[in-house]
């Protein structure tokens, strides 16, 4: 099964501050806005509740046929059958997470700004590569900076979809896109906004 023709647009990850009392509706708008994947990341609530808020979330992706990802945790993921994965450089190896999840899942990788490693997460089955930070991240403050440029660079290297994520706004995505990124991975630019549908429909229309 692939994913990769669906793996394009923008892709919104949740924030337990942002989120908190609200997250199904507000995913919910980020999707009626034109959002594509949606990753839950919760690195603070019980397993319980994040078990809850995923059976949740993946019933709402289902009914708008959007593709759901649970950041970090493979066993998460199995257990709220989600579509996939997405992994850190500190996180479960792709082999292992592969072995569980089985071959019809999608697993995402964080590259920061290292060609090599998505090379090689490619080469692993990785069904993604995320590039980033490209601009000043209020969520990741302290990531290590990524250059345009490398995009452009893994454009010609990478086969499989590229994300960037770090600090996008609807004014810097454009950049982004033309130089290989084919998903925008937001997080302020979307759940911090006053109108989240009209945020997602904004960075929507630019692919």
């Amino acid at each position: 099964m692939t994913f990769n023709n669906k793996l394009r647009g923008l892709y919104v990850i949740t924030d337990p501050q942002l989120c908190n009392n609200n997250l199904v509706n507000m995913v919910e708008q980020a999707i009626m806005g034109g959002a594509k994947i949606i990753q839950y990341r919760n690195k603070t609530a019980g397993i319980q509740q994040q078990l809850k808020e995923c059976l949740a979330l993946k019933a709402l992706c289902n009914k708008h046929a959007a593709i759901f990802i649970i950041n970090d945790n493979v066993e998460l993921a199995l257990e709220a059958d989600a579509d996939g994965v997405h992994l850190g450089q500190t996180d479960t190896d792709i082999n292992t997470a592969r072995k569980s999840l089985g071959k019809n899942k999608i697993i995402g990788i964080t590259c920061h700004s290292d060609i090599n490693k998505a090379v090689s997460a490619q080469q692993q089955s990785a069904n993604y590569v995320a590039f980033g930070r490209f601009f000043p991240s209020k969520t990741k403050p302290d990531a290590p900076p990524a250059k345009v440029e490398t995009l452009a660079q893994a454009r010609s290297q990478i086969q499989i979809p590229i994300v960037a994520i770090g600090g996008i706004s609807v004014e810097n995505a454009p950049v982004l896109i033309d130089t290989g990124a084919d998903m925008l991975a937001v997080i302020h630019a979307v759940f911090a906004q006053n109108n989240i549908k009209q945020a997602a429909e904004k960075f929507n229309a630019l692919f």
